[in-house]
């Protein structure tokens, strides 16, 4: 969420700012409302003066024997009392479309970030490793002969619907193994603190991070009102909802695994072919909460430890600045790293890592207690996938494909699959 007083002290930045991801002015509506709420703060306040000054001359009016003077000063308390009731409802009512109204608007983008309409106006930072060269057409992952008994979208179908699979067998562990590869990574070698979280949320929870409102139909919420996470950085995140931290426990740096829901809305026709958008799928995610004045070193450490993932898995990728168009709803600036799937012959998504700065902050009223004293103040948030499970099974089938239709694994999981580095033709580790 936006802070009120930043808009009161630089309304044209604020608009300007918003521009840039493709919205119209709205400065002078939200400082409008703004104007109203406090002015019927004000005339409650003036009311429960006059109120309580009348209040008091009752008690005098009648000792002294004055009935006229008492029933009008009763008169007026009873005036007063309905007066301020009154404007402290409309300054609720006020305060209530400000904050949806806050609540709707997006991040502002930082300053850095490449101003565009769509992912074509991405910038390209860096890329790593180079994609193989295959002497025969390389196979989209669920066209290859290895997962073709382990990798089951028609089973799931009559269970689930579409954009769900079952994996079985070698794929199963394979899919767990990678999973389990990238938490130990991230928990022995980037210093990050392993977190068992709940899939399910209160409302709340989905506000802080973003998610709710405006973003219902994107997820799914349970007949009690409690909602289907999209990725463990509601629950990490939210770790610190309402809370005032120390400074010297910052930054806190946390890593899960866990299942993950989400309806692709606004999806229908893209990637129903195999399992790369599904509407229940895992991932092992990366939240810090920090320092203002150390979040953009965060932002860069956080991508570089998603970065380090494909390294180890010899996979290639590319990773790119997300312009102001494409990024998400939270975000001051995004990371996107994208890993090459030969099968499409082209760069997919497998981690946005965000930088949110105070966004999500103000919006769960989440602070620190600074060292030096003074009072508290917001802090930062980050998050980013370390990395999307099921599409880092995608990309280590499709770039370990070999012609005879087995699959060759990166080495780096043998102590996780048996010491085994191959899946045969006929589905097996070998």
């Amino acid at each position: 969420m936006h802070d009120i007083r930043a808009i009161r002290d630089m309304p044209e930045a604020f608009d300007a700012a918003l521009g840039r991801r493709g919205l119209a002015p709205v400065a002078a509506e939200i400082l409008a409302l703004d104007a109203a709420r406090r002015a019927r703060i004000h005339a409650a306040e003036s009311a429960q003066a006059e109120q309580n000054r009348a209040s008091k001359a009752v008690g005098a009016a009648r000792a002294q024997g004055d009935e006229a003077e008492f029933e009008r000063l009763r008169a007026l308390v009873a005036e007063k009392k309905a007066e301020v009731a009154a404007m402290q409802a409309e300054a609720r009512e006020l305060d209530a479309q400000l904050t949806a109204m806050l609540m709707g608007l997006p991040n502002l983008p930082a300053d850095d970030v490449p101003d565009g309409a769509d992912e074509a106006d991405n910038v390209e930072i860096r890329r790593w490793g180079t994609p193989a060269r295959f002497d025969f057409t390389p196979k989209e992952h669920y066209q290859l002969p290895a997962v073709a008994g382990g990798m089951d979208f028609e089973a799931a179908a009559r269970l689930s619907g579409s954009r769900f699979v079952v994996l079985s067998g070698a794929v199963a562990r394979l899919h767990r193994a990678l999973a389990q590869f990238m938490l130990d990574t991230h928990i022995t070698e980037n210093g990050l603190t392993e977190t068992w979280t709940p899939v399910l949320v209160r409302p709340e929870m989905m506000q802080g991070t973003g998610q709710l409102p405006k973003f219902g139909e994107d997820s799914y919420e349970t007949t009690n009102g409690w909602w289907l996470v999209p990725t463990a950085e509601v629950t990490l995140t939210n770790l610190v909802h309402g809370e005032t931290v120390e400074e010297a426990s910052l930054p806190r740096r946390m890593v899960a695994h866990t299942q993950c829901f989400r309806s692709e809305a606004g999806s229908a026709g893209r990637d129903t072919a195999g399992m790369l958008r599904q509407h229940q799928f895992e991932k092992v995610e990366m939240v810090s909460i920090t320092h203002p004045d150390q979040s953009r070193a965060e932002l860069a450490r956080m991508t570089a430890c998603a970065e380090g993932i494909l390294e180890r898995l010899g996979l290639p990728y590319r990773t790119v600045v997300l312009c102001t168009g494409d990024m998400g709803f939270g975000a001051q600036r995004t990371h996107d790293i994208e890993v090459w799937l030969p099968g499409q012959n082209t760069y997919r998504e497998i981690s946005s890592v965000s930088l949110c700065g105070d966004f999500q902050a103000r919006r769960m009223n989440a602070r620190f207690r600074p060292a030096g004293g003074g009072r508290p103040e917001f802090v930062h948030t980050l998050n980013g996938s370390g990395l999307a499970v099921g599409r880092t099974l995608i990309a280590v089938l499709e770039n370990g494909q070999q012609a005879d239709g087995s699959v060759r694994l990166p080495e780096v999981l043998a102590p996780w699959l048996g010491g085994k580095t191959m899946l045969t033709p006929e589905g097996a580790l070998a």
